[in-house]
């Protein structure tokens, strides 16, 4: 699925410059889930930003599906983040004066589906996140578990191979947050996603397969305790 090889970023800040990713080697094999953690500031959102295609690295190879996302043309990287790859952030992102239906509905704009499909989808979308019956609400008729379901829906609704999540849970409540994180393991499970989140919150990332910590720009992969599906082959340095 990955393979990143001695990929680097660095960043100006003022005179100086910042190494925000420092030499990362990576392999992350397709329907693995993967938790990022590690101090704020050290990289983790940086590295999820390469995997996403929302920016590029100063030097290295960020290899997806045997094609280079470093160097790829923008059009080329904004198909592959429109058909493969699936966001969730820790704000929701929802635009508040589109109800829940036409937030997710709006992932499929750029896949040129048509209006009548893009409503099915959309209604299927949120069902499978348990939220049928509030399709037609706006995000502030919602809850935040409920915003951030209609954010999950969203980024599923295109049937993408990768799910990318950034502190997913970082504004909910510590019940709520269990009801989300158990709500994208089983989805993981059912679906055979590559699910990759950044998280600060240890007892969310020891769910997952293996454990990536990022300090000063270097990643470093431990093997978690939680979720097993199939035995994972990709390894990290």
């Amino acid at each position: 699925m990955y393979k990143l090889s001695d990929v680097t970023k660095i960043y100006q800040k003022g005179s100086g410059t910042v190494r925000a990713l420092n030499g990362v080697d990576l392999v992350i094999s397709g329907g693995e889930w993967l938790a990022i953690q590690g101090p704020t500031g050290h990289g983790k959102t940086t590295l999820l930003q390469m995997l996403g295609g929302l920016d590029r690295p100063t030097s290295g190879i960020i290899d997806f599906d045997g094609q280079d996302l470093a160097q790829m043309r923008e059009s080329q990287v904004t198909k592959v983040r429109a058909t493969s790859i699936g966001f969730i952030f820790q704000t929701f992102n929802l635009i508040p004066t589109l109800s829940a239906q036409e937030n997710v509905e709006a992932a499929l704009v750029p896949l040129h589906i048509s209006g009548g499909e893009r409503r099915e989808r959309s209604l299927k979308s949120l069902a499978d996140v348990g939220l049928a019956d509030r399709a037609r609400h706006l995000p502030s008729e919602l809850s935040g578990g409920q915003q951030q379901r209609v954010a999950i829906a969203r980024a599923l609704v295109k049937e993408p191979k990768v799910l990318l999540a950034d502190e997913p849970t970082g504004n909910l409540d510590e019940d709520t947050r269990d009801e989300i994180i158990g709500l994208l393991e089983s989805l993981w499970r059912e679906r055979g996603l590559t699910l990759i989140l950044v998280t600060h919150d240890s007892s969310v990332a020891r769910r997952a397969q293996r454990i990536g910590i990022m300090r000063k720009g270097k990643l470093s992969i431990k093997q978690g305790t939680g979720a097993t599906r199939k035995d994972i082959s990709g390894a990290a340095t």
